[in-house]
């Protein structure tokens, strides 16, 4: 795996944390406990720290970097979608990061959040808790429903889930020539898409 020491820095990673053989840790980097580090994902700490704390993910593609001497910050149960990039802010407990963000640097994200996809906020922006931004640049839009804060919860549990479930079953194979006869597909789950779900109850 991709784990490069800088200086006296070391990566830091927890043995109940996941992180993919192509995702990058440079130096200061700290994986907390139950995390998850997707395919390609970056996390330099060459400048500032990068920390992603218990039950975080950060998903394919995403950057974690920060100027000297500060922190890029993700806190308990936060939740990073494919792509985003998080520069020298603080993610929040229970936020959800969505695809293709920017976040810049100073800029706070309070605790159990919404960032829409493709959303750039701009450095030193603060945003309180429970709400929801979008936009570029992006602002504070709306106060989230409870049931919107559950929908988001129970998406960060099943990656959680999915950390487990690589540290024990993930391997590199040889792909398979064919698909094999009566091959299913992975079973369903309660869990719909959050316009799904509005539709569902209104």
């Amino acid at each position: 795996m991709p784990f490069y020491a800088l200086e006296d820095y070391v990566p830091v990673v927890d043995p109940t944390a996941f992180v993919h053989p192509t995702a990058t840790l440079i130096g200061d980097a700290i994986v907390g406990p139950g995390c998850y580090v997707g395919p390609g994902a970056s996390m330099r700490g060459d400048f500032g720290r990068v920390t992603l704390s218990k039950g975080a993910n950060l998903q394919d593609n995403c950057v974690m970097h920060s100027f000297p001497g500060n922190e890029a910050l993700v806190e308990e149960d936060g939740h990073i979608g494919h792509g985003a990039v998080l520069h020298g802010c603080t993610i929040g407990r229970g936020v959800l990061v969505g695809m293709s963000s920017v976040i810049m640097d100073g800029a706070v994200i309070g605790e159990r959040s919404f960032v829409a996809a493709m959303s750039f906020v701009k450095a030193g922006f603060e945003v309180p808790p429970k709400s929801l931004v979008a936009g570029i640049p992006a602002k504070i839009v709306r106060e989230l429903s409870e049931q919107e804060v559950e929908w988001k919860a129970g998406g960060t549990l099943e990656y959680q889930k999915l950390a487990q479930r690589c540290l024990a079953s993930f391997r590199e194979c040889e792909p398979l020539s064919e698909m094999e006869a009566g091959r299913k597909p992975r079973p369903a789950t309660e869990r719909v898409p959050l316009d799904v779900l509005k539709k569902s109850r209104v």
